[in-house]
Parts: structure tokens; sequence; C-alpha cells
């Protein structure tokens, strides 16, 4: 049994076809299967139920996967190790983030790594707090910026700041001559909101008594999605204020709510991650942005 052989059988266990889980092993169809078929023969059980258009995991199968996927990443930390020993700046940190905070933070976070002559170099992405959550576990992504709550187990969560939510209205909105909206205003008003699987309609919801959105009006896929649709004069939303030196112009106006809402943005990674110093690198980086509508934890 060798770890590519476990890998092959993580990979078609997520994939649960073999064609597409050669491809991601960058290897030929033939290649895996005979090496899955070899691993079954020398453990004598049956780990794949086969069928013609793809696989299912037997249950005795599951629980050798999930133990694979446990050897596989203890093997990355050993290589992680070694590397982080000689260098831990050689490699870029694979940072991610949800897609409500992404766009706004990340320019700020270059910008500031450049002209502080940052060694940390970064690969960047945006995705739903779940998906990051679960490549951050497999060991795909090094640390996340996610908003609480947000506590797996294996997590170190550092605070970064927290974040007031502000309301975007059309320009000629009659609460736009407004400074503040009272929060509770927004009971009785129709406000668009993020589709499912974003965190931020959760904190909305969790945080904010809001009115139902427009009839026959569909979920935004983006705060930008949601920014056009204000602008057309469809209704009104909530943005994280880190978003709205990016989504106002001359179209909409963006309005602070009065003890209203809003949210905490965190680091998250695994605990045995052995580069500590681009961690703390990349810590400092972020603590040290100035955000609109942000503060630092106190």
């Amino acid at each position: 049994m060798t770890l590519t052989e476990l890998r092959y059988l993580v990979t078609l266990a997520r994939e649960r076809h073999f064609g597409r889980a050669a491809e991601r092993c960058h290897v030929a169809q033939p290649t895996l299967s005979v090496a899955i078929r070899k691993l079954e023969e020398s453990l004598d059980m049956v780990i794949f139920e086969r069928h013609r258009h793809g696989v299912l995991v037997t249950p005795a199968g599951e629980a050798l996967i999930a133990q694979a996927q446990v050897v596989l990443q203890e093997a990355e930390t050993l290589e992680r190790m070694a590397s982080a020993a000689r260098d831990e700046f050689a490699e870029p940190l694979r940072l991610g983030a949800i897609f409500t905070i992404g766009p706004y933070l990340f320019p700020s976070l270059i910008r500031q790594l450049r002209q502080s002559d940052s060694p940390l170099k970064l690969y960047l992405e945006e995705n739903y707090t779940q998906v990051l959550g679960e490549r951050l576990a497999r060991g795909e992504l090094d640390a996340i910026i996610v908003a609480m709550p947000f506590d797996p187990p294996e997590t170190r969560i550092t605070p970064l700041f927290d974040e007031a939510f502000q309301l975007l209205l059309p320009r000629d909105h009659a609460w736009a001559s407004k400074t503040v909206i009272r929060a509770e205003a927004l009971r009785d008003s129709p406000v668009l909101m993020l589709g499912e699987g974003h965190c931020f309609r959760d904190q909305v919801l969790e945080t904010c008594s809001v009115g139902n959105a427009p009839a026959g009006t569909s979920p935004g896929s983006s705060l930008m999605t949601l920014r056009h649709m204000v602008a057309s004069g469809l209704g009104m939303t909530l943005i994280p204020a880190s978003a709205e030196p990016l989504l106002v112009d001359d179209e909409v106006v963006a309005r602070p709510l009065k003890s209203g809402p809003g949210r905490r943005m965190v680091l998250a990674s695994r605990h045995r991650f052995p580069r500590r110093r681009a961690l703390t690198e990349l810590t400092r980086a972020l603590q040290g942005l100035q955000l609109p509508g942000t503060e630092p934890v106190a």
C-alpha cells in the first residue's frame, strides 16, 4: 500500500467516477483502475461497488477511506514541516475567504503585503463557508477568512475585526436623504437577499428583522448582483460595510443602521499547521487592515 494508491482511493471516493478520478490524479483511467483493484485484493475486501456510470462506496470502504484521508493529511504535514524548516515563505500560503469579504479584502491585503515588502505569497480562493471549512480540514487550504460562528474541531480561531452592516438604497429613495436608518424600520420594508448557502444571508436573518423580498424576485447570487437590482429600483439590500467602496456609485447610496447588526470576521487554521511564521505574517497583515466600517476586536 502506497500513498499514491491512497490518493487514488480518496479521489475515486470523492468523484464516484473512474474517468473523473483519473483526470484529477493526472493518470490514465486503466492505471487508476488497476491500482484500485490491486489495493482491494491486497486488503481482501471490496471498497467500491462498480456500476456502468460510476461507483458507490461500500459500508466497509467508508471507514477505510476516512482513515486514508487521515494518513494523507499526516503525510502532507510531514512534507510541509520539512519544507517549513527550510523556508516557510518558499511556497504560497493557500488562503480562502467567503464570497462577501474576499473581493473587498483581498486587494487591500495584497497592497499592504507589497508595501511592507513581505515575503509572504498567497494563493487566493473564494467560496462558501461550508466548502472552505471542508477544504481546510482536508488540507487543501492553509487558512480561511470566515464569519462567526465557526468552530470546527482541530481548528485555531483568530479574531480579525468586527464589521457593521449597511443599507444599500437607490439614490432616489426617500431614505437616501437620511444620514442614519433605524434598524427597526426594515421590518416593514422589502429587502433583497442573497441565495441559500451564503452565510451573509444567515447573518442578516439572525441579527436583523427584515421584510420579505419583493414578490416574484429571485435571491441574488452575489452582492454585486444585488447592487444592480437595487439600482434598477427593485428594492433595497444589506451589505457588509467593507463592500461599500466597490458597490456604491452615482446610482445607489449606503447608509449606516442605528444599533444595527454586524458580524465578526476571523482567521481559521488547523492547530497543527506547521508554517507558524507565515501564518503569523498573514495574521499581522489582516489585523492591520483598515477596511471601511470595521473595528479591531477589543
